[in-house]
C-alpha cells in the first residue's frame, strides 16, 4: 500500500498507537481495583491486546515489503498473540465463576500456560506453512496461497467462537449468579462493536483503499472498534466488581 513517499498505512499507525495509550490507562485502573475480581487475569488480558497492537500495526501497515521473511515471521507473531488473546478471554468468563481463587497460582499458572500454548501452536503452525518446514500442516494448494485448515481454524474460527463462549459465560454469570442487568448491556455493547470490527476487517478494506488512493484502508476503524471494545469490557467489568474489600456495592452479591 506504501506509495508516493507516504508512510504506510498511516491512519493504523496512527490509531495503534493511541491505543496503546488507551489500554495502558486501563491497566492503571484495574490495578487501583485491588478487591476486584479476576484484577490480576484483566490486567494480563489487557497487556497481551496492548502487545498486539504493535505488531498489527507492523503487519499491517505496509511498514515492510510484502513478502519479506520479516513481515513473515512478524504475521506469525501476531496470530500467535491474537490467539492467546482470545484464551485469556475465556479465560477471564471463567474466572468469574471463582472455581479457583483469582490472583492465585492455581489460577495464573494454567491460565498462563493455555495462553502460551495457544501461542506457541498458532505461530509454529502459521511459520510451517509459510516456509513448509514439514507438510503436516499443508501444503498450500496452490503453494502460494499460504492456506491451512488448522491455521484457518486458530485465526478465524477460534477468535468467533471464543467471543460467543464469553459472551454466554459472562451473561450466565450477570443474570444467574449476580442478579443484575445493567452489566448486560455492557457486553452486549462490547459484542457488538466486536463484530463491527470484525466487519470492518473484512468488507472496509477494499473501499476505504480505494477511496483514499491506496494510502490507507480499513484496519484504522477495525482497530477503533476493536479498542473501544476492550474499554467497554473494562466498564462490564467494574461494574460487576468491587473497588475495595469494604466497598459495600457488592455485599449483596455472592463473590
Amino acid at each position: 500500500m506504501r506509495q508516493n513517499g507516504s508512510l504506510g498505512n498511516i491512519a493504523n499507525v496512527i490509531v495503534c498507537g493511541l491505543s496503546v495509550f488507551a489500554v495502558g490507562a486501563l491497566m492503571f485502573l484495574v490495578s487501583r481495583r485491588k478487591a476486584a475480581v479476576g484484577r490480576v487475569e484483566f490486567r494480563i488480558f489487557l497487556g497481551l491486546y496492548a502487545l498486539s497492537l504493535p505488531f498489527q500495526l507492523l503487519t499491517t501497515g505496509s511498514l515492510l515489503e510484502q513478502g519479506s521473511t520479516a513481515l513473515t515471521v512478524l504475521t506469525a507473531i501476531h496470530a500467535g498473540i491474537v490467539a492467546a488473546l482470545f484464551w485469556m478471554l475465556v479465560g477471564n468468563a471463567l474466572i468469574s465463576f471463582q472455581l479457583v481463587d483469582d490472583g492465585t497460582m492455581a489460577s495464573v499458572v494454567p491460565f498462563s500456560i493455555l495462553a502460551l500454548a495457544f501461542f506457541a501452536a498458532t505461530t509454529y503452525i502459521s511459520l510451517d506453512v509459510a516456509f513448509s518446514f514439514t507438510a503436516a500442516f499443508g501444503p498450500s494448494n496452490p503453494p502460494d496461497a499460504l492456506a491451512s485448515i488448522p491455521l484457518f481454524v486458530l485465526t478465524s474460527i477460534w477468535p468467533g467462537a471464543a467471543t460467543i463462549i464469553y459472551f454466554v459465560l459472562m451473561t450466565y454469570v450477570v443474570l444467574r449468579i449476580l442478579n443484575e442487568i445493567r452489566p448486560l448491556w455492557y457486553y452486549v455493547l462490547a459484542f457488538v462493536l466486536f463484530v463491527l470490527a470484525q466487519l470492518a476487517w473484512f468488507l472496509l478494506g477494499k473501499v476505504v483503499c480505494r477511496g483514499s488512493s491506496s494510502r490507507i484502508d480499513g484496519s484504522f476503524i477495525a482497530t477503533i472498534l476493536e479498542t473501544a471494545s476492550v474499554g467497554i469490557l473494562y466498564l462490564a467489568w467494574r461494574s460487576i466488581t468491587e473497588e475495595s474489600w469494604d466497598d459495600p456495592y457488592m455485599n449483596d452479591y455472592p463473590y
